[in-house]
């Protein structure tokens, strides 16, 4: 049989942000209809490694039944290096024989498909006249955000900040003249973040970058940033004022640093969690209450993402004539 192997940037060409927000709105709406078996990611963490392995598998029946497996090594020091901290590959597998069908670039599929969650997340939490954005990182994804929520609301200004104050000009300048609204570093994560409505973490840090006193009442906020259970982004205090939304309950009481250090702290409590993302797409639980209210949404990343994904840049594939096919 011949496996379709799918790069980078075959990746980018086959999977554009608009289509990716609309296919992650099936994907999490399925999880949520319980139509997708989707065990904790595995972490692999030796000591004395530069990163970490992460190993995502997840099984859905629709809208075709498929297998895959997510490997991905996070190094966050790639960024040093001018490289991608997230380096893997996605595997697709048949459900009817098993068989391995694709191998696609998990960088790639990571970047988008993050961003395009992060963007239904805010069309349906945050205010509908949210205009002025503020992005804290510069990487892959602070990239990938700002194009995915300029999809759902439309965007006064954006504001970039980094701990590399020269890596948050590099951002400003390569998307100057992209979008018809200005992106501008600034020098400091509460500059960033004074006014802003709309916020997206994207960072690598492992303690907290965003204070209580920075966020303005209304604002909406997307953390996707940390991932493990002893690293945040967000100090407790803004996680207790905020509302809290999750891609997964069981991923976020098992590995979001965010949501367990303020508990450990005991600034919230277990039923701090207001609803998964699917849930609210779905309809059975409420998103904003308020115009008043911050909202949050806690970013995991699941495996029924990147199944999604992959499921759908095979069939791309195979309509176009995409990739490279290989005897396997």
């Amino acid at each position: 049989m011949k496996i379709l192997l799918l790069g980078h940037d075959e990746v980018v060409g086959l999977l554009p942000m608009a289509e990716c927000i609309a296919l992650m709105r099936g994907a999490l709406v399925s999880l949520a209809e319980g139509r997708v078996h989707q065990p904790l990611r595995t972490i692999v963490r030796p000591p004395e490694a530069a990163g970490f392995m992460g190993l995502m598998p997840a099984y859905s029946s629709t809208p075709r039944a498929a297998f895959g497996l997510k490997a991905i090594c996070i190094f966050p020091g790639n960024a040093a290096l001018g490289k991608d901290s997230h380096q893997g590959a996605v595997l697709l597998f048949g459900a009817e024989t098993g068989e391995l069908l694709a191998v696609v670039n998990a960088s790639a599929v990571t970047a988008v498909r993050t961003a395009a969650v992060s963007a239904l997340a805010t069309s349906v939490l945050a205010r509908a006249d949210a205009c002025e954005l503020a992005v804290v990182g510069a990487g892959v994804q602070a990239r990938s955000h700002v194009e995915a929520l300029s999809h759902v609301r439309t965007v006064r200004r954006c504001r970039v900040a980094s701990r590399n104050v020269e890596r948050a000009r590099e951002l400003a300048d390569e998307l100057h003249g992209r979008y018809d609204f200005p992106v501008e570093a600034v020098a400091t994560v509460e500059e960033a973040l004074r006014g802003a409505d709309l916020i997206v973490t994207a960072t690598s840090a492992a303690d907290a970058v965003v204070r209580r006193e920075w966020v303005s009442a209304g604002a909406h906020l997307n953390a996707v940033g940390s991932c493990t259970p002893h690293t945040r982004e967000l100090d407790a205090a803004t996680v207790a004022a905020s509302s809290l939304f999750v891609d997964s309950v069981e991923s976020t009481v098992n590995e979001a640093g965010d949501y367990l250090l303020a508990l450990k702290e005991g600034t919230i409590g277990p039923a701090h969690i207001r609803a998964e993302l699917g849930e609210v797409l779905k309809g059975t639980k409420p998103g904003r209450t308020s115009a008043g209210e911050v909202t949050l949404f806690k970013s995991l990343g699941l495996a029924v993402e990147d199944l999604a994904a992959a499921a759908y840049l095979y069939d791309r594939a195979q309509e176009t004539g995409a990739g490279t096919r290989v005897s396997f």
